[in-house]
């Protein structure tokens, strides 16, 4: 039996391995590419009034501390800023998953199908077209996104928390988001199996170590400028690999061995 570590360890490796499925399929890079860019662009708005207005919405929320000395108002704000931009970090990521998921969904589930097929296929898989599956697909995101507003809401009290703010919140950060984008990530290979958050959610559990060793990574790659265009089709990849890998399901394709020569 394979130890947490290992098992994080391995979910690390799921996520390389969606990247390599992911770059040996050339026609699949730029299809892959245009919903996450799009999703990019209108975050990068929003990200850009956040981080021009924070000391505004940091002294919006601190009212009380107008009348306190220098020192302790610029402290208990700056503990305000920073608790604001690590609850917008983690509803951002996962706002943007959901989003670009839902825009690339027929681009996505041709990634996951195609991905599925050279490893024997989708056992159980329900025969839909992409616009059937939209619907649920959606109201799943629109779940998991209140879910991250609830727990952003802590994680932007810790931050008044003088050193806890600045060290404990951003790894409840990652925990938390790669928790919450592993769930996104697989709801394509799962919902075609007509499995929906539900069952996602108590799969996922049982194999929570593997499922963070995969979406950690992923939220914090997703920190970083630019990288989300790529990372988010690579990690729908890494997704459907995690989803057969979690229900037990070969993640390697076999191996096809040489025809035995003919009798003479």
């Amino acid at each position: 039996m394979k130890s947490t570590w290992q098992e994080f360890v391995e979910g690390i490796k799921l996520l390389g391995q969606g990247f390599g499925r992911y770059g040996r399929n050339p026609g699949l890079l730029f299809l892959g590419m245009i919903p996450a860019v799009i999703s990019f662009a209108l975050l990068g708005v929003a990200w850009f009034f956040l981080i021009v207005f924070v000391d505004d919405l940091a002294a919006a929320v601190t009212w009380f501390a107008d009348d306190w000395s220098g020192f302790w108002r610029s402290l208990i704000r700056v503990g305000a800023g920073a608790g604001i931009l690590a609850a917008a970090a983690l509803l951002s990521i996962v706002s943007y998953t959901a989003l670009t998921l839902l825009i690339g969904d027929p681009f996505y589930e041709v990634i996951s199908e195609r991905i599925e097929g050279q490893l024997g296929g989708t056992p159980g898989a329900l025969d839909l077209p992409w616009y059937r599956t939209l619907w649920p697909n959606l109201v799943d995101s629109i779940r998991l996104i209140a879910l991250g507003v609830a727990l952003a809401i802590p994680l932007f009290l810790l931050g008044f928390v003088p050193i806890v703010g600045q060290t404990v919140v951003p790894v409840l950060n990652a925990v938390i988001g790669g928790w919450l984008i592993a769930v996104e990530l697989t709801g394509i290979p799962f919902n075609r199996r007509g499995l929906r958050l539900k069952d996602r959610r108590k799969i996922l559990r049982a194999n929570r170590a593997l499922t963070l060793g995969f979406g950690v990574p992923v939220f914090l790659v997703l920190l970083l400028p630019l990288a989300a265009i790529v990372v988010v089709p690579a990690a729908v990849a890494g997704g459907t690999l995690l989803t057969r890998r979690v229900l037990g399901l070969p993640i390697e394709a076999a191996a096809v061995r040489p025809a035995a020569p003919a009798a003479r």
